[in-house]
């Protein structure tokens, strides 16, 4: 290329970029041939970005409007070139987008690496970094790009050799668009060979809907100047089910979600009728590293008559930000934009037509690949849970898809479905009884479990952080009222003891002083302090009045700047039975009494998994106390 050099400039990598770098060079040798793939991946969304844009800016395209990907090799200089005539990038862009990877993810990328190769590999592919992979096989990169409708003279030149800093600097460029040169190590000579190369592209980027065009080979590998389109170059989801292979579902995933694992489950579906359209979605395996971004950046494509319009997250709803793939339409304008995106009432039934394959899919899953189905549960379980939140006419579908833990099945799995607490309810009873605390362990061990569990009834166990708002949402299921155990009265209905509740009455009776002094050593720290129906073992445990806000649900919404108009005060529950609670009753001396009061609520936010507010002053009554029994115990 004729170039003219200007403020040519080196620029040091993040940390994160080095790391990323000798990852590559030195772990992932068992993936070398998918740099292909990935460059290939990237020059097509390129040219799909350019198409879009020139229809409302036919002068981006510069006179040339036959979009193309061209792979090329030199034996003798040892490279081999990926070539795109798409939509470039300018100096900013550049820097933005190779010399940083993800910045939201970055961390978490990192902190996901294990030295296992076939693991890593899958990381990169989450983390959409795949450019990176060109030094699996190269010692040196050089990427030369002009964006569209810029000057010439306002080209740019990127070079590493992945040592920890790249050189930039402005060029003349007369083409628009990115060419990828990648200097190969000593030892990688089968990428200089014309059938190897076509080979890979055959292998994962035949489904390019864009023409990839090498130089044809004459008789044993001499060059000719003739071109041949090596791909099919047509768009997969416009083929019949029938002529598409399992591999070539593959491949395509892999080429629209930039994953290098296979994915979960797919479906492909033709839509006839006043709003016509195609499907062609995917479950990933895993959750990708932006999962749980405000603003994800990725999502299923649009097309229009297999146009490239966008990629948008919000073509579905926010519950299944998860699932990548294509949808193509021949009902709507080809200059649809992110306006006519939020109004288009065509596109509305487009999205709920794919909301309700979805579902589809995910309910044959769950009824017919339990396995498959607890994977997808594993990885995107809390984002559908938002479904029941979000999508109010899909409420019941989303519902029957959840899973949890229970006190009924002894793993930690989120095994149990809705259907089947139901479906194992003792006779009698008419609630489903659930528990909501910070981890599963606190769960699993909450005192508010344990006339429940006396009494063989099963509970749900909840712990992400969104189920909160979940059961705040979901107030019954198929007709029958779901019940927190650590909120408000325990209400067991036809289940309860009447004998159990007289018995109850009268021991109250004779704890109304000690309650009355306990209620006045606390003041306005708690709501009530009452006796407890729910206790076996434990000696008291807090109780939230119905309605009221838990601790976590106020951190969780001062943690993301949201008002807490007033903190909720909980119910103190004491165990009669407990010797620690009779000794209360025996009415010691003030000092003593506050002590242990203190202790027993203190001890009662700690079993709920909660945190002190003064741990000093509860160790120094628990140092108070322990003392005393010594010495009295000489």
């Amino acid at each position: 290329m004729n170039e003219t050099v200007q403020s040519k400039q080196t620029v040091g990598f993040q940390t994160e970029i080095t790391q990323l770098l000798k990852l590559m060079i030195h772990s992932l040798y068992s993936n070398k041939e998918i740099f292909l793939r990935e460059l290939i991946s990237n020059a097509a969304d390129a040219a799909e970005k350019l198409r879009f844009q020139a229809l409302s800016d036919e002068s981006l395209l510069e006179g040339d409007s036959e979009l193309k990907i061209r792979v090329d090799y030199d034996p003798e200089a040892r490279t081999v070139t990926v070539r795109d005539n798409g939509v470039g990038m300018t100096r900013q862009e550049v820097m933005e987008n190779i010399g940083t990877i993800a910045r939201s993810g970055t961390r978490r990328f990192f902190e996901s690496l294990t030295g296992d190769e076939a693991k890593d590999s899958q990381l990169i592919g989450q983390f959409g970094v795949g450019f990176y992979s060109s030094f699996i096989v190269a010692d040196r990169v050089t990427l030369e790009t002009r964006k569209a409708g810029v000057p010439a003279e306002e080209g740019v030149r990127w070079e590493s050799a992945g040592e920890g800093d790249y050189t930039i600097e402005s060029v003349t460029q007369p083409e628009r668009g990115t060419a990828v040169t990648l200097h190969l190590r000593p030892d990688e000579d089968e990428f200089l060979q014309g059938f190897r190369l076509q080979e890979i592209v055959k292998k994962f980027s035949d489904h390019i809907p864009l023409p990839i065009v090498m130089r044809k080979e004459g008789p044993e590998g001499s060059k000719e100047e003739a071109e041949e389109v090596v791909n099919r170059a047509s768009a997969l989801w416009t083929r019949s089910r029938e002529d598409i292979s399992a591999e070539d579902y593959e491949a395509f995933y892999k080429h629209v979600a930039h994953d290098f694992e296979a994915p979960l489950a797919y479906l492909h579906s033709r839509v006839e009728g006043t709003t016509e359209y195609t499907l062609l979605l995917y479950l990933p395996r895993r959750a990708p590293f932006d999962l749980w971004d405000r603003e994800p950046r990725h999502g299923v494509k649009l097309y229009v008559r297999r146009v490239f319009i966008m990629e948008d997250p919000k073509l579905l709803p926010r519950y299944l930000r998860f699932v990548r793939g294509v949808i193509d339409s021949d009902s709507l304008p080809l200059n649809v934009s992110r306006e006519i995106l939020q109004e288009n009432r065509t596109l509305d039934r487009i999205r709920a037509g794919a909301v309700k394959k979805v579902l589809g899919q995910l309910e044959d899953l769950a009824k017919n690949d339990a396995e498959k189905y607890q994977t997808f549960w594993a990885a995107f379980g809390p984002v559908l849970k938002e479904g029941v939140i979000e999508d109010s006419k899909n409420r019941d579908r989303v519902a029957k898809l959840l899973r949890f833990a229970s006190t009924g099945d002894d793993s930690e799995g989120q095994n149990v479905s809705l259907q089947d607490y139901v479906a194992r309810m003792q006779e009698g009873q008419e609630k489903i009884y659930y528990l909501v605390a910070d981890s599963y362990q606190a769960a699993k061990n909450s005192p508010h479990l344990e006339i429940l569990k006396q009494k063989g009834i099963e509970v749900l166990l909840l712990w992400d952080p969104v189920d909160e708002w979940l059961v705040g949402h979901l107030s019954e299921f198929e007709g029958t009222p779901l019940q927190s155990v650590a909120q408000g009265d325990l209400d067991l209905g036809k289940l309860a003891d009447e004998g159990e509740d007289k018995a109850h009455e009268l021991v109250e009776q004779g704890f109304a002083d000690t309650l009355a002094k306990i209620k006045q050593v606390f003041g306005d720290k708690v709501a009530d302090v009452k006796l407890s129906r729910r206790l076996t073992d434990s000696p008291a445990c807090l109780v939230l009045e119905d309605n009221a806000l838990s601790r976590r649900m106020e951190s969780i919404l001062k943690a993301s700047g949201q008002p807490v108009f007033s903190a909720s005060k909980p119910v103190f529950e004491l165990n009669p039975k407990h010797p620690l609670v009779k000794r209360l009753q025996d009415a010691p001396e003030q000092q003593r009494f506050e002590d242990l009061a203190w202790l027993l609520y203190d001890q009662a936010v700690l079993a709920e998994g909660g945190q002190l507010e003064d741990p000093a002053s509860f160790v120094g009554r628990f140092n108070r106390l322990l003392q005393d029994t010594l010495t009295a115990a000489k």
